[in-house]
């Protein structure tokens, strides 16, 4: 696993920025970015499940490690679900997905921390500032 972050500065206050990422109508246009049709099914509280679709139904089985208001959330991605079915038996070992909002002078600095694969370094390093780019354009609207 190779450890990559993305920064953004929103202007917009965390609890903004915090609703457009978690946001059941705004999730979907901000994760647009890596798979149209995206979609997730979770309460995003500590300790539940969560899958993370693509539109066709496929994506991630994912556990929620951390959930502290406008402030962290902490996923760990666990495994693939395809064809209606979840496959944890890959070692995904530690595949975590960290944001973490912080307010500096009015605006909020958003931080994505990441633990991925080799294989997915370059995909994420086009995908991401897209994808910050487009929540930043959701909150400060």
């Amino acid at each position: 696993m190779e450890k990559v972050q993305f920064k953004k500065e929103i202007n917009a206050s965390p609890e903004k920025v915090w609703d457009i990422l978690l946001g059941n109508e705004s999730y979907p246009l901000w994760t647009a970015i890596f798979a149209e049709g995206s979609s997730v099914e979770t309460d995003w509280q500590k300790g539940s499940k969560a899958l993370f679709l693509d539109g066709k139904g496929n994506g991630m089985v994912s556990r929620i490690e951390e959930n502290i208001s406008n402030r962290f959330i902490s996923i760990k991605h666990l495994g693939e679900f395809k064809d209606g079915k979840e496959d944890l038996n890959q070692d995904w070992g530690d595949a975590y997905e960290n944001y973490t909002l912080e307010s500096k002078d009015g605006k909020t600095v958003l931080t994505i921390d990441l633990n991925v694969s080799k294989d997915w370094i370059d995909y994420m390093e086009k995908t991401w500032p897209e994808a910050l780019n487009k929540v930043a354009e959701l909150a400060e609207s």
